[in-house]
């Protein structure tokens, strides 16, 4: 039987607290390698790739982002992107990654921008981040919107997937029909992209200004002899104005001759004055025979009026009989 003795308590409470702390330190340590097991199979290899691309990324960062519900390897490999091409590498306006968070938290598209940045710089565009993000919250393609600045599109006019009609119909001064087809090249311009008119507005100022030009010119002829003329005015006029596109050229790619619409109008007019003037004839023959009806009424009527006044004649003598102030004429004297 062991039996403990006041000097020997105070070396037990020692060993059991020692072993207690040991415990919570091997509980410390087996926490410790567990936290940093998980790090580097979840964010290891994201890290390893920052810091061999030359992108300085604190390890907690990657943390705070999960739990911020923000793509941690979206905004790495665009740091990454952005480091190799050389752009945003400004600590206060450049491409950081506070700057990429906000942007991926706000709703937009990470990748895409810094895809549109660097094509810009290569192009020698001025776009900076500030303003691409802004392009993108704003519900545009800003990479399509670089790519269309640096390799300028081509805009049929009608556009035939939205127009029922494949030309433009406008009417010369000699009032025949001209159709024409045309074709609007156009560059971005990222200025103006945010609040800017779309390709509709384009469609429908040059088809507009298509018309006008063809309705001043005297004829036909004149018209397919120098297209280049419709073009020119057209450009003239500034239709790209407040828009997002820039109007590079106007080409007329077809030009076709319709029918006289002078001609047709002009013979529906003699044809509805022919009927109208039918129609007055009718009218006033109607009103004739009216008359005529009317004026034998009131013959009849005179006669009505004779024969009531020749009967009134016998009366009259016959009451002068009767009363004896009848006088007749004898040998041109009274009796």
């Amino acid at each position: 039987m062991i039996t403990l003795n006041a000097a020997s308590l105070p070396l037990a409470a020692g060993i059991a607290n020692n072993g207690f702390v040991a415990v919570l330190l091997g509980l410390f340590i087996i926490a410790v390698v567990l936290l940093m097991a998980f790090f580097v199979l979840t964010y290891g290899r994201i890290w390893l790739q920052a810091f061999m691309s030359n992108v300085p990324m604190n390890p907690f960062d990657l943390v705070f982002m999960s739990l911020r519900q923000v793509n941690a390897k979206t905004i790495v490999d665009a740091r990454i992107q952005a480091m190799q091409a050389g752009v945003g590498q400004d600590p206060t306006t450049g491409i950081t990654t506070k700057r990429l968070e906000a942007h991926y938290l706000a709703g937009g598209n990470v990748p895409r921008v810094i895809s549109a940045i660097i094509a810009a710089h290569r192009a020698d565009i001025d776009l900076d981040f500030d303003r691409a993000a802004a392009i993108d919250l704003a519900g545009r393609d800003v990479l399509d919107a670089v790519k269309t600045s640096v390799y300028p599109k081509v805009i049929d006019c009608p556009d035939p997937e939205k127009s029922p009609r494949s030309t433009l119909s406008a009417v010369a001064k000699n009032g025949v029909e001209v159709k024409v087809r045309a074709r609007v090249t156009v560059r971005t311009n990222l200025k103006q992209l945010i609040g800017g008119a779309t390709e509709d507005t384009i469609i429908a100022r040059v088809g507009e200004g298509i018309i006008t030009a063809i309705g001043s010119s005297n004829d036909q002829f004149a018209v397919m002899e120098n297209p280049d003329r419709i073009s020119k005015a057209v450009l003239e006029r500034g239709l790209d104005a407040h828009t997002a596109f820039e109007i590079v050229s106007i080409d007329i790619a077809d030009i076709d001759i319709g029918e006289n619409i002078g001609a047709r109008l002009q013979a529906d007019q003699a044809e509805a004055d022919t009927r109208k003037a039918q129609a007055m004839a009718e009218k006033r023959r109607a009103d004739a025979i009216a008359r005529e009806q009317e004026m034998k009424a009131q013959v009849a009527l005179r006669r009505g009026q004779v024969v009531a006044a020749e009967a009134e004649v016998p009366r009259a003598m016959a009451e002068a009989f009767r009363k004896g102030t009848l006088e007749t004429l004898n040998n041109g004297s009274p009796s």
